[in-house]
């Protein structure tokens, strides 16, 4: 007997393949920047401005710290410097001396900025940074034990520094461990962590003679003094190697800011994603540790800041970038002009404005 209803014929597909690959940005205009055969980049607007607008300002303090001081130079001055020309005075001063400094602040104040994003993203919390993780803290250390150890050499401090941030973010990984890692877990523990290891290092402070101490609580504080030509390449091929490493792994961030079961539904390797997250967070913040010291609340701050201009979804990584380096210039130009012709330290000038936005963002989260 044949059947009453015959069976379905597949229907021709007429949706257009073009269509196929379009992608929904709920509203947003979105830039899409193509660089060959499937390469491309795509950011929002809004984003993009902010990113501009951010390095504008960046780049504008960086002027004014280039030509103000005992020696001044007008703005136009300073850029025929920069390009090879002008007088060979001016050339001395803006290029052989204070450029090194701007240059180490903005190298500084992006992987202070990235490393931030990275941890805040983790946690998924705003109080999610590598000062208050106590990252920051154990990388001091780090080159504590091997100024007391070993030698004051830039290339013995910065091995130092990454491997006391590496030990303190396993330590706090480990003692974090339990039935995976929650974001408010990790900074409770990193907060205790932290407190240990700020009386490691007044201890060593103390075992240290005097000269050295002085140096290394001044160090401690966080600071661009003194720096010059001799750290900026390899401060620049570090920071720049690592912020590759954190571009490599695309855009697994956005998704782990979902959650661990929605990252692991689409396929991301949620505690391998994370540990290599990890890695090259505390490297960042290592590695500008070993250049300037233990400098607060820019990681914390930065993030949230950019977050709260750009109106990402997430947390943002090249708008946190931005706005690090922004936050680290000014700082140190008002260390340098604001009690001139004292100098200080940049970290005490992050800790004076971070504090009241810590207060504030405290405030915030308790009416939550």
């Amino acid at each position: 007997m044949k059947p009453l209803v015959s069976p379905p014929v597949a229907a021709k597909s007429t949706v257009d393949p073009a269509a196929r690959r379009r992608t929904v940005d709920f509203g947003r205009t979105v830039l899409t920047l193509r660089a060959g055969r499937g390469v491309s980049v795509r950011a929002g607007v809004r984003v993009a401005v902010t990113c501009v607008v951010l390095l504008l300002a960046a780049a504008a303090f960086a002027v004014l710290a280039l030509g103000t001081g005992e020696f001044t130079a007008t703005p136009a001055e300073v850029l025929q410097a920069l390009s090879g020309d002008g007088s060979r005075a001016v050339r001395l001063v803006v290029v052989e001396w204070r450029l090194p400094r701007v240059l180490l602040a903005l190298l500084v104040g992006a992987a202070m900025g990235v490393s931030g994003a990275i941890f805040q993203a983790l946690t998924r919390n705003p109080l999610g940074s590598p000062d208050i993780l106590g990252f920051s803290t154990g990388a001091y250390t780090g080159v504590l034990v091997c100024v007391v150890f070993i030698g004051k050499s830039y290339p013995a401090t910065a091995t130092a520094a990454l491997a006391g941030g590496i030990a303190t973010a396993a330590l706090v990984y480990v003692l974090s461990l339990r039935r995976g890692v929650q974001g408010f877990r990790l900074i409770i523990v990193g907060i205790a962590v932290s407190a240990v290891l700020s009386s490691v290092n007044q201890w060593f402070i103390i075992k240290m003679d005097l000269q050295t101490a002085v140096a290394a609580t001044i160090w401690g504080k966080g600071t661009l003094n003194g720096l010059g030509w001799d750290q900026v390449p390899p401060a620049a091929a570090a920071i720049g190697a690592l912020c590759l490493g954190v571009a490599a792994l695309g855009r697994r961030l956005q998704v782990m800011e979902l959650g661990d079961d929605a990252a692991a539904a689409v396929g991301v390797g949620v505690e391998r994603t994370r540990l290599a997250y990890l890695a090259l967070g505390v490297a960042l913040i290592a590695a500008a540790t070993a250049v300037a010291g233990p400098i607060s609340f820019v990681a914390l701050a930065a993030p949230q800041l950019a977050h709260r201009l750009a109106r990402t979804a997430g947390i943002a990584l090249v708008p946190s970038a931005a706005m690090g380096a922004l936050l680290l210039m000014a700082s140190d130009f008002a260390a340098q002009r604001v009690f001139a012709p004292t100098q200080l330290p940049v970290g005490v000038v992050t800790v004076s404005i971070g504090g009241l936005y810590f207060v504030w963002l405290l405030a915030r989260q308790a009416r939550r």
